[in-house]
């Protein structure tokens, strides 16, 4: 053979030989492709989370909660703590359509939104956890965002509610009323009243011979919020009147004074103010011990109209 045609047999095995090698290469390698194009990408772990009930705002100590002061917000299972208000069983953090399964089973997903619809309709018709602190007062500040827990807050009826409606400063000290001095029943709590005092007293003039017999009456306290009545510190659901036996007053420690004074000295009676009076200065009327001097000496001081024998005198007459 000649030399020539053996050196072209011999470049034409080479040639043959590396493209056998590159074709090998090339087919072993796309499979590695095709499976890492298919792998799926991972996902991160969606974390299980709840609804707590947290203040919507900043809230001080006496503040009467209301629906707006509220909010649910999503909270982490593992972060609840046995002290929050939780509205139900956890939920996804994201919500899959719900949609039943190929059984007719309703999901996971489709359980849990109609769960949160419920509990949706429940926050529409004032029902549900949340209606449960509408009305509570704060004893301990809450920060917005923070969750609501039972021991920061207390409740109308509970032992230590009325020390934590009291304004700062302020005293309660109750009275006793009848239908008759009470309005007929219609001063509720929150409404705003004037205590009179209607007392008899030894007057220095005598009639054929015998002491004339004087009445004074008097403005003890003017424009005084009345905090209960009996134990009740708020009427009933549609309730126009409250009728019991004593009457709880909000005063400061002067007007307790006063108070304490007129109840010995005669019966009380409380007059209903207007709620266009509740911004009006509110505190001591006329001094008693003044009046209770004036009708025994036949005068009248401050307004106070003394009744001697049905007969009225003095400045009010």
């Amino acid at each position: 053979m000649k030399p020539v045609r053996i050196i072209v047999l011999a470049v034409a095995a080479l040639a043959a030989v590396g493209l056998a090698l590159l074709v090998r290469g090339m087919v072993a390698g796309k499979p590695t492709s095709q499976a890492n194009a298919a792998a799926p990408i991972a996902q991160p772990v969606a974390r299980p989370m709840a609804r707590v009930l947290v203040a919507k705002r900043d809230l001080k100590i006496g503040d009467r909660l209301t629906a707006n002061d509220l909010d649910w917000q999503e909270w982490p299972v593992e972060a609840v703590n046995a002290a929050y208000v939780t509205d139900g069983s956890p939920t996804p953090a994201t919500p899959a359509p719900a949609a039943p399964t190929k059984d007719g089973k309703p999901t996971a997903a489709a359980t849990a939104a109609a769960a949160h619809a419920a509990r949706a309709v429940e926050d529409l018709s004032g029902a549900g956890p949340k209606a449960n602190f509408v009305g509570a007062v704060v004893r301990e500040p809450f920060l917005a965002g923070e969750p609501i827990v039972e021991r920061k807050l207390v409740h109308a009826g509970e032992s230590g509610y009325l020390a934590v409606v009291l304004q700062p400063g302020k005293r309660a000290m109750s009275v006793a009323v009848t239908v008759e001095t009470g309005a007929g029943g219609f001063i509720l709590p929150g409404d705003r009243v004037d205590v009179i005092l209607a007392a008899q007293v030894n007057s220095d003039r005598e009639t054929e011979g015998t002491p004339s017999k004087a009445y004074t009456s008097a403005t003890v306290l003017r424009n005084i919020k009345v905090l209960a009545i009996d134990q009740a510190t708020k009427p009933e659901n549609g309730a126009n009147t409250v009728v019991g036996a004593t009457a709880t007053l909000e005063v400061g420690p002067r007007e307790a004074e006063a108070l304490a004074l007129a109840k010995s000295l005669g019966d009380l009676s409380l007059t209903l103010r207007s709620y266009a009076d509740a911004q009006q200065p509110s505190g001591l009327g006329d001094d008693v011990l003044s009046t209770q001097r004036a009708a025994a000496v036949g005068g009248a001081a401050g307004g106070v109209r003394v009744f001697r024998n049905g007969q009225a005198s003095g400045a009010g007459n």
